[in-house]
């Protein structure tokens, strides 16, 4: 599911100034795609990922969670990968910005207070200057927080994931968090691990739910066109409930795409899918820049669909050289993703047969045999 909704994310971030805002409805349905993949299909990416990162966290149960020894994984796995990624563009704006390179493009780096510096450089009150990797930032907090959220949703699940859903959905103070589905979505996969849901229950009725999700982003988007970009708070709140009914929705639909050839390889490639989270938004920023000094915004439409396809293809390319060719540069930039070539899926291809191709009722002495 990562590189599903990482890629879709590239297309959150493609930039866009008030001359090409998609709100002015100056190309028609052109415009209506580019809110519906926007600003509102792909808006799930998040709390789905969340949703993610807080089910494999405890899923060897509460018990047999080991504070100080996922403290120490993470701070490789995430809080380096963060710093690497994120420093490394803010010194290569400082620098940028020290030639004249880069001013309305991106936050003033070089006049910046130290307080606004080290927001940029940690997030610490803002998104970082590498912007989606908040996502990184708040991540940690939850992971830090884990101890407390586990109990919590161990022992008063309903109650804890009720005022959470509250705190993401309304206009409510975010408080420490940047983005506060990623709180809810967390919590969500902390509980399906602790009370052992079998989170392939609705696979039987992916279609229907796949369909009723891309109905409900299909109508926010249309809301969303008609009443941007200062949306009135009910329509805000449905944007909200609508990303964190994509945890869901999106489930539903990998259901059905790890049936397909391609399904199978793409779950294969947690490397690229953090390689592409940290590195597609310093490319679209570059292209931004080069687009706006080479063409007119009447043809903007081109570069929205064309530059994720490219930043896409480039990131894929530099990913495969870098694993190729500096593996251990590669393993800390990914944080020690490194993916399996050849590995099975986890999900079910199709109905009672397991990873292996087995038939689940098959014996181990069937299975030994075949």
């Amino acid at each position: 599911m990562r590189i599903l909704l990482i890629s879709g994310i590239v297309f959150v971030h493609v930039p866009y100034d008030p001359q090409t805002s998609p709100y002015l409805g100056a190309n028609g349905f052109i415009d209506w795609i580019r809110v519906f993949l926007g600003d509102s299909l792909f808006r799930v990416g998040v709390p789905c990922l969340s949703a993610i990162s807080g089910y494999l966290l405890f899923r060897r149960g509460l018990d047999a969670f080991d504070y100080g020894k996922t403290i120490r994984s993470k701070a490789r796995t995430v809080l380096l990968p963060f710093l690497i990624w994120n420093l490394a563009f803010l010194a290569f704006v400082y620098i940028a910005q020290g030639q004249g390179v880069g001013f309305g493009y991106l936050p003033d780096a070089i006049n910046a207070a130290p307080r606004e510096l080290a927001t940029l450089a940690f997030a610490s009150e803002a998104p970082p200057i590498n912007i989606p990797l908040y996502f990184l930032r708040d991540l940690l907090l939850c992971i830090l927080l884990a101890p407390v959220l586990g109990r919590l949703i161990k022992r008063y699940p309903l109650a804890t994931l009720a005022i959470f859903f509250i705190y993401a959905v309304l206009p409510i103070p975010n408080g420490l968090f940047l983005k506060k589905s990623i709180l809810f979505g967390f919590s969500c996969g902390i509980y399906a691990s602790l009370h052992k849901i079998d989170v392939r229950m609705l696979d039987p009725h992916a279609e229907k739910i796949s369909a009723l999700f891309l109905t409900a982003a299909v109508l926010l988007a249309t809301a969303l066109y008609w009443t941007g970009p200062d949306f009135p708070a009910v329509i805000d709140i449905l944007r909200n409930l609508t990303a964190i009914g994509g945890i869901f929705g999106s489930w539903a639909i990998s259901a059905i795409l790890v049936r397909s050839r391609l399904g199978m390889r793409l779950s294969q490639t947690e490397g690229l899918s953090f390689w592409i989270f940290c590195a597609h938004y310093p490319l679209l920023v570059g292209f931004w820049m080069f687009w706006n000094k080479a063409a007119e915004p009447e043809l903007y439409p081109l570069f929205y669909f064309s530059t994720p396809l490219l930043a896409l293809l480039i990131l894929i390319a530099s990913h495969n050289a870098a694993k190729r060719m500096t593996p251990r540069l590669h393993a800390v930039l990914t944080g020690s993703r490194a993916g399996r070539p050849g590995s099975a899926p986890k999900r079910a291809t199709q109905s009672g047969v397991n990873q292996k191709g087995w038939p689940e009722t098959y014996s181990a002495e069937e299975k030994a045999t075949r």
